[in-house]
């Protein structure tokens, strides 16, 4: 598989550009301002211990997982979702793992991947309000050890992690699909795990799954 894509690492106050390439499904992000760097700080002893929300608040045909809320990988959250102008449901996320890869994984990306270490995550998607998403994608992103950007966006695809998108019969409540969204940190920085922040309130409070 030819692997493509695109990796920036930020460090201070940085505007960037982030072109997402690679498979067809892939589209061009909108500019993205990195006011936070990465810390050297081990993961696991950085972990949040905020505890599980599971309040819920109403959205249409399902109930929704408030803006703000803490989860635990492996856990549901529903939500509002929109892609694109045309399309608009509820789907329910599930962030199954976050697994740490190597950097000889980013091998494709050049001299622009040394010193990044890349992180997967790994998320399960559901249709729950049974509108027409086909051939809709997620976006998550990575939360650094003190909680903020990790400093580093990358675009695309590895051999160890495929962004997949929803296929063509994701049109009815229960359809599912799972995918991988690839993202990473300096080399030495920990992390403490994903976040959702697409739609209202999400954008300034996002959902986060953490191990």
């Amino acid at each position: 598989m030819q692997v493509k894509g695109t990796l920036i690492a930020a460090v201070g106050v940085v505007a960037l550009l982030a072109t997402a390439c690679g498979d067809t499904t892939a589209g061009t992000a909108a500019p993205v301002v990195t006011t936070t760097t990465t810390t050297s700080a081990d993961e696991t002893s950085t972990a949040s211990s905020a505890p599980t929300t599971s309040a819920k608040q109403s959205s249409g045909d399902a109930d929704a997982t408030p803006p703000g809320t803490v989860l635990k990988i492996g856990d549901r959250a529903v939500v509002p979702f929109k892609y694109g102008t045309d399309k608009a449901g509820t789907i329910a996320i599930v962030v199954t793992a976050i697994d740490k890869g190597d950097n000889a994984d980013l091998a494709a990306f050049g001299e622009k991947a040394k010193g990044i270490t890349p992180y997967y995550i790994r998320v399960s998607v559901e249709n729950v309000g049974g509108t027409d998403l086909s051939y809709s994608s997620l976006s998550l992103r990575l939360m650094g050890a003190d909680g903020r950007s990790t400093g580093v966006i990358i675009s695309g695809d590895t051999a160890q992690c495929e962004s997949e998108t929803a296929k063509k019969d994701f049109t009815t409540a229960g359809a599912k699909y799972e995918t991988c969204v690839l993202q990473g940190t300096r080399e030495g920085a920990g992390i403490s795990g994903a976040t959702y922040d697409k739609g209202d309130g999400y954008d300034k409070s996002p959902i986060t799954w953490k191990p």
